[in-house]
């Protein structure tokens, strides 16, 4: 027999010990790992309890020790001793077929046993655990790798307690010494397109996987949009500074029950001082970096802050998807990333026979799953598949935000808005669409617009509808329905509605999902007897009304002169629309702005507070924000033109340098002096009106006219 030959029962004996080594090896580094993260704490660190969701550090210490002490020694080591059977009842986490146990939110009362004692725990279980672990692991591998990777979880755990233990103490303690310079500017964000179909998600089998990372199956997706990073402190700022954590439009009910509940201003661990904002980490309080993601969110800040920048959370078949197909996720593994996903079971799961089957299964209801991973979780745990959960209130765990959009499909149109911008940014003479003024804080600063001394057309129309709103009434039908395009504020639409209560269904057709909701549930409330069925569409080419207003008499309304906005064949091309979708002799009111001063005019939209300005330069921040430009609004102007040409006031933002701008990762280079055409609204005498709704098959039936500045509202018939 040569020398490297051995026999079979050698090669067993060999494998045997080997494999003992190896889990030994194992089961060490993750003992000492647990630790190593208390050198830095005093045993009164270790003791206190800062909140019913943290536990104490010396809790996690035992608990994971009373785990392997419960599911492997006591079962499977002939003759093992139990440390303190009394450490049963203190140390069960959950398990409720291991027996009672000491109420979670009353773990920080144990002062008995000591630190001391815990070590002295942890040190007999681990001497037994090696003498377990050197007969081999053939049957307890599995429980071996479960029992580690829970004390791996707990690893995490004890750093998300004892930050929230130190962000209690006015010392803002540091658990870990100052980290190096501030982050670098991430640049804007931009969205990879995913495309849909059949996908399959879960764990597909190789290495040690928790229960609830399976059984993989296939998911049927629709094409989406992922980021390319996370949510950065400074937009975070920008959130803040936008009524984020005072509007209630952008928050589900319960998280802004619990917002109001707790005045929630901030992210948890923020706070603000006389030198601005700080923000505590496991290295102690320091300046907020604007570049760094934002972290410690809960799930109802996530979905707020998405709904304010006009995108959403991915799923987490989503975000798996977009994981394991190989792309650009900056910043993954850096913070647990929240998913719109209920924490559910995969289909087919099943839980492990027995106590341990209760570690996963038993908290499938009413939490939120999270993905990725964060710079506290053990590295083995930073895997597509892993199902991180917890409930939507929560916020000291380390969370942040990616956003997610709805995708193009194959084939499919972008977004309006991203067809717009780069359709209008690749003209010779770049130009967008006013329609997409009116996000959120457009519509806002709309509202102030309206308000400001030199802006006419508001005060004027609402002073002519009121004056002459008895006869405007008499000439809508009894049972009717309004549809009023582009729902606004609704301010003008009640002067109609008290005037005419024989009106029995209101229409509002807005692009905007918050200003028509808003809308329309104000006036539900304030007109309990009037059916309100609201139309989120471009009011522009909606196809239908909805149920609620067919097989009645229609009447439209489009106040605002925003008919002005449209140069003369967009404004045939809505009349005709508009005619189709109301129907046979429907009447449609349209409120039109009059040809006047041109120093009026430049005046009504320049005004001296620069309040215009503002709304007209908001559009780039929305463009950067939805469509991950780079637009420095600093590196514009505002400027308005009467254009006595084409009668009609221009509205324009003005490239101040040479510059290049990226686009949802397209470039687009501005010229000095370049400007960017926003809007126009032309104005228009009588008779030229009367002449464009004829072309589009509308006769004037009625038209009333205010004083100088002179504004009109006319009646058509279609």
């Amino acid at each position: 027999m040569r020398e490297t030959e051995r026999r079979p029962e050698d090669r067993s004996r060999l494998h045997v010990e080997a494999s003992a080594t190896d889990a030994i090896v194992r089961y060490r580094a993750v003992r000492r790992g647990t630790e190593a993260l208390t050198r830095s704490l005093t045993p009164e660190d270790m003791g206190a309890q800062s909140m019913p969701d943290a536990s104490p550090t010396k809790w996690h210490l035992a608990h994971t020790t009373w785990f392997f002490e419960t599911f492997m020694l006591g079962p499977h080591l002939p003759g093992y001793r139990v440390f303190d059977p009394r450490f049963g009842y203190l140390f069960n986490s959950y398990y409720e077929a291991v027996g009672p146990r000491q109420p979670r939110p009353a773990r920080g009362l144990i002062t008995r046993p000591t630190v001391a004692d815990v070590f002295a725990y942890r040190a007999h279980v681990d001497a037994a655990m090696e003498r377990l672990l050197a007969n081999g692991v053939d049957t307890l591998g599995g429980l071996l790798d479960l029992g580690l990777a829970h004390e791996e979880q707990h690893q995490e755990l004890i750093l998300m307690d004892i930050l929230h233990l130190f962000a209690q103490s006015p010392l803002s303690p540091a658990f870990a010494p100052p980290r190096p310079a501030p982050a670098a500017d991430p640049g804007p964000m931009a969205f990879a397109d995913v495309p849909g179909g059949l996908a399959e998600i879960g764990h597909a089998g190789d290495g040690f996987a928790f229960d609830n990372e399976g059984p993989r199956h296939r998911v049927w997706l629709e094409p989406f949009r992922l980021a390319d990073r996370l949510v950065t402190n400074g937009e975070w700022l920008a959130f803040m500074a936008d009524g984020g954590y005072r509007r209630p439009e952008l928050w589900l009910s319960d998280g802004w029950a619990l917002c109001r509940a707790e005045g929630w201003q901030a992210p948890v661990y923020w706070r603000e001082g006389a030198g601005g904002w700080t923000i505590m980490g496991l290295t102690g309080a320091r300046p907020l970096d604007p570049h760094q993601p934002v972290s410690h969110v809960s799930y109802y800040e996530a979905d707020a802050y998405a709904a304010w920048a006009g995108a959403r959370l991915p799923t987490e078949a989503e975000w798996e998807r977009a994981a394991t197909a190989g792309g650009d996720l900056r910043g993954r593994g850096e913070l647990w990333e929240w998913t719109r996903s209920a924490y559910l079971p995969y289909p087919g799961f099943r839980p492990a026979a027995g106590a341990v089957g209760e570690y996963n299964g038993k908290f499938m209801s009413g939490q939120f799953v999270l993905r990725g991973g964060a710079s506290v979780t053990p590295a083995g745990h930073v895997r597509a598949s892993y199902r991180n959960f917890f409930y939507p209130h929560q916020r000291w765990m380390f969370s942040g935000v990616r956003l997610a959009l709805d995708g193009h499909g194959e084939g499919a149109a972008a977004s309006d808005l991203e067809a717009d911008v780069l359709a209008g940014l690749s003209k010779s003479r770049k130009s967008i669409p006013p329609k997409h003024f009116y996000d959120a804080e457009g519509s806002r600063l709309f509202e102030l617009i309206t308000e400001l001394p030199e802006y006419y057309p508001t005060r004027t129309e609402i002073a002519l509808l009121q004056d002459q709103a008895a006869r405007i009434a008499r000439r809508i039908p009894d049972a009717a329905a309004l549809v009023e395009f582009g729902s606004g504020a609704s301010t003008k639409t009640r002067i109609l509605l008290d005037a005419a209560p024989q009106l029995a269904v209101y229409v509002p057709i807005d692009i905007s999902e918050t200003a028509l909701q808003a809308a329309a549930r104000a006036i539900r409330s304030d007109y309990p007897g009037l059916t309100v069925a609201a139309l989120r569409d471009d009011f522009t080419n909606a196809l239908q009304l909805p149920e609620a207003a067919r097989g009645r008499p229609v009447v439209g309304f489009f106040p605002g002169s925003t008919i002005g906005n449209f140069d003369r064949a967009q404004a045939r091309t809505f009349l005709e629309g508009a005619r189709r979708l109301l129907g046979p002799g429907a009447a449609l009111l349209v409120g039109i702005d009059l040809v006047k001063s041109p120093e009026v005019l430049v005046a009504a939209y320049d005004d001296a507070q620069g309040v215009t300005a503002a709304f007209n330069l908001n559009l780039l921040a929305r463009i950067n924000r939805e469509l991950g430009a780079d637009f420095d609004l600093a590196a514009f102007r505002h400027r308005a033109i009467w254009n006595p040409a084409e009668s009609r006031i221009e509205m324009h933002l003005e490239s101040l340098a040479d510059q290049t701008v990226r686009v949802a990762g397209r470039p687009f280079h501005f010229r000095a002096g370049e400007t960017l055409h926003t809007e126009n609204s032309h104005k228009f005498t009588l008779e030229g009106f009367a002449a464009l709704a004829g072309d589009a098959g509308w006769s004037v039936e009625e038209s009333w006219r205010s004083a100088e500045p002179g504004f009109a509202e006319v009646l058509l018939r279609a």
